[in-house]
């Protein structure tokens, strides 16, 4: 009985096969997949948001424009158009766009004192401005990779005082920028003022400074030197003021700028 029992009853379960997966364990399954309920809300969430904004659209749309407050100048001053003539020029047709340091840069420059006799006055060129420097060379390659655009100069002396005003514009911002910041970076060595110096009243600190020499500087068989300089930046534009002592006397602080504050309100 047994044996028919054993063979009419449940046949005996083959070992499994190694080739075949067990689906019964769970580090076999296969990744699940996203069922379309997901996909469904995904697709009403953003036809939901895109009717809201069509919507919100559609009520400012219909609404009356929402009147501006009056100007507090109701008539602005504004040139006249002219007909062009003979005397048209770029800066009469630019006129609104026109800045006044676009313009004669001599005629910013600040007038040497009553009294004071004027020894030069006017444009210098680039490579006579080179010649100004320690190594000629070096600067002029360093002008002309930076943009130098002009250089408008005036010079007088007044008993022992002589004085240089130079405004050094360049073709942008950074050129101008690039200059001040490499002349005052140098300004507080022991070769040069051989302080911090002070800056200029009304102008931030990293953009205008004036020194005055802690000591005399002397040479065999000249007289000794005192210097006051003053370099401040505005726009595309290097304030640069040398003030000498050329029998190298003490230098008012306040002179010095005096001169720089004058030249900035012609700026």
């Amino acid at each position: 009985m047994e044996n028919e029992i054993q063979e009419s009853g449940t046949p005996e379960i083959p070992p499994a096969d190694p080739a075949i997966p067990d689906v019964t364990d769970p580090t076999t399954r296969a990744p699940r997949r996203r069922g379309r309920t997901t996909l469904l809300i995904a697709a009403a969430l953003v036809l939901g948001a895109l009717a809201g904004t069509v919507t919100g659209y559609a009520v400012q749309y219909q609404r009356p424009p929402t009147a501006l407050p009056p100007l507090a100048q109701q008539k602005l001053d504004a040139p006249k158009a002219l007909a062009p003539n003979d005397a048209t020029t770029a800066k009469s047709i630019n006129a609104n766009r026109w800045h006044k340091t676009d313009g004669d840069l001599t005629e910013l420059l600040i007038e040497a004192p009553a009294g004071a006799k004027v020894e030069a006055s006017g444009y210098d060129t680039l490579d006579s401005f080179a010649t100004t420097f320690e190594k000629p060379d070096f600067a002029l390659r360093g002008d002309v990779k930076d943009g130098f655009r002009r250089l408008a100069t005036r010079v007088w002396t007044q008993g022992d005082v002589l004085v240089e005003v130079r405004l050094v514009q360049y073709r942008d911002f950074a050129g101008a920028n690039e200059y001040q910041k490499s002349q005052a970076s140098y300004m507080p060595g022991k070769g040069s003022a051989g302080n911090d110096g002070v800056a200029v009243p009304g102008v931030p600190a990293e953009l205008g400074h004036v020194w005055i020499d802690s000591e005399a500087h002397s040479e065999p068989g000249y007289m000794p030197v005192r210097q006051g300089r003053a370099i401040v930046r505005r726009g595309d534009i290097v304030l640069d003021i040398f003030y000498f002592d050329k029998r190298g006397g003490a230098i008012s602080e306040g002179d010095v700028l005096d001169l720089a504050k004058r030249q900035l309100e012609r700026l």
